[in-house]
């Protein structure tokens, strides 16, 4: 046997002496505390309950262990009779965006825009099917050959997706999304992920209550986007958030965050985004903040904004700015109101007065890749007009993405908007001004 092969299955030895370890303490422990008493304390006190049965068990019945050894031994039994067991430190670490668990004996994370494997696993089959019951039994979910797939969501914001045999052919997935820091856009700025004169524009643009779809792929940072450009909100103004899963943070005082909620067992009680975007014009919104419009509910949203809610925000899937248009009207068409092609159009027209569109680089950096906006404030003639683009240089050794972002003039009409809210024009992008690049 070679002895890269020899490593392999010693580790693989290791892993599995691992995992039958904390899998005999976790039995021991279960086998000496009162569930009964435990449901009477907190989750702070749970954990520092179960952390010293399991050290007196340790230090009475197992072997001398260093004292780091003991306690990552005592950490991993608790995580795995409370918590979500070898995802706790996962979930512990704020560098992982994503958690991926392909069947029991596979975990892939997600740090920096990369994708990792990770060395281990569960320990079993149905130590992964106990975790994913442990997640969906807190929003009143099962999953198993008749539900096989289930949305859900931790406590502390974390959106889960989970799908089962027979629908997948390798085991139980977990997919785990993390619950995305709040950047500004000063640190994005730092970050390239767009530049200054440019930050200054699209604050311009969240002032003077342009609305305003941010697009991209997934995993693009389009939620981080709408968060960062939220913060331009006037506090003074009451915004609705709409989200499938609440991830935006908004600083403000007076906002409202709906979230839409799944069927339940029997099929029932489902309450959609369109559901909450009809439901919001009725509570005197001034903003309106749709996470993602992936439906009928576009109509709904776009007719929002042709009736007085100027400078909502919105997210939608697609790969570029004249791509978001053709989407956008897709989208539209799916309504229940059956309009013709050409009222759609001209609702998208009337409506969307600034398009961001958001990608993601091979090496995982997610930057403004284009903006665009109406050319014209006429709808009849209506068509895009890119005024900032990136230009990417050819990818080096490194594998990094470099390049610059390139500003033309806005429209007059529409600077002459920005200066009737108050807001100035940032000189790379004056109409008469000199062009700039940074």
């Amino acid at each position: 046997m070679a002895l890269k092969d020899r490593l392999e299955e010693d580790r693989s030895s290791n892993d599995r002496t691992s995992k039958n370890i904390v899998g005999h303490w976790r039995q021991r422990l279960l086998e000496e505390i009162n569930l009964d008493e435990l449901a009477r304390l907190t989750m702070a006190q749970r954990r520092a309950r179960l952390e010293k049965v399991t050290g007196l068990l340790v230090t009475r019945e197992g072997p001398v262990l260093a004292a780091g050894e003991r306690a990552n031994l005592i950490r991993r039994v608790v995580d795995e009779a409370l918590g979500l067991g070898v995802l706790e430190p996962l979930l512990a670490d704020p560098s992982v965006t994503e958690i991926m668990v392909n069947g029991p004996d596979t975990i892939f994370v997600e740090r920096a825009g990369r994708v990792y494997r990770l060395d281990g696993g569960f320990a079993s089959e149905e130590q992964l099917y106990q975790t994913i019951d442990r997640i969906v039994a807190q929003v009143n979910r099962r999953v198993d050959e008749s539900s096989p797939m289930v949305d859900a969501r931790l406590p502390t914001g974390e959106r889960v997706n989970v799908i089962v045999p027979p629908l997948s052919l390798i085991g139980p997935i977990l997919t785990i999304r993390r619950f995305p820091r709040v950047y500004s856009i000063e640190e994005l700025v730092g970050m390239n992920s767009l530049d200054t004169a440019t930050g200054m524009l699209l604050a311009s643009f969240v002032r003077a209550r342009l609305n305003m779809v941010i697009s991209g792929g997934t995993g693009t940072g389009k939620t981080t986007m709408l968060n960062a450009l939220s913060a331009f909100v006037p506090v003074t103004e009451r915004i609705v958030t709409i989200e499938d899963s609440a991830e935006l943070q908004l600083k403000q005082e007076h906002v409202i965050p709906l979230e839409s909620r799944p069927a339940n067992i029997e099929g029932k009680g489902a309450i959609t985004i369109r559901d909450l975007v009809r439901n919001a014009l009725r509570m005197r919104p001034d903003r309106i903040i749709v996470g993602e419009v992936r439906g009928g509910e576009t109509l709904d949203m776009l007719q929002a904004m042709n009736t007085g809610h100027d400078g909502s925000l919105v997210t939608v899937h697609a790969n570029s700015t004249e791509d978001t248009v053709h989407r956008l009207q897709t989208l539209a068409s799916m309504s229940d109101v059956k309009l013709p092609f050409e009222a759609v159009r001209d609702q998208i027209h009337s409506a969307i007065d600034a398009i961001v569109q958001l990608s993601r680089g091979p090496d995982g950096s997610r930057r403004i890749t284009e903006i665009a906006v109406a050319k014209t404030d006429r709808r009849d003639e209506f068509a895009l007009q890119h005024v900032m683009r990136f230009k990417p240089e050819p990818i080096g050794p490194d594998r990094n993405v470099r390049g610059v972002f390139e500003a033309a003039a806005l429209p007059r009409y529409l600077a002459t908007r920005l200066f009737h809210a108050g807001e100035g024009v940032p000189p790379a992008f004056a109409p008469d001004g000199p062009r700039g690049t940074s």
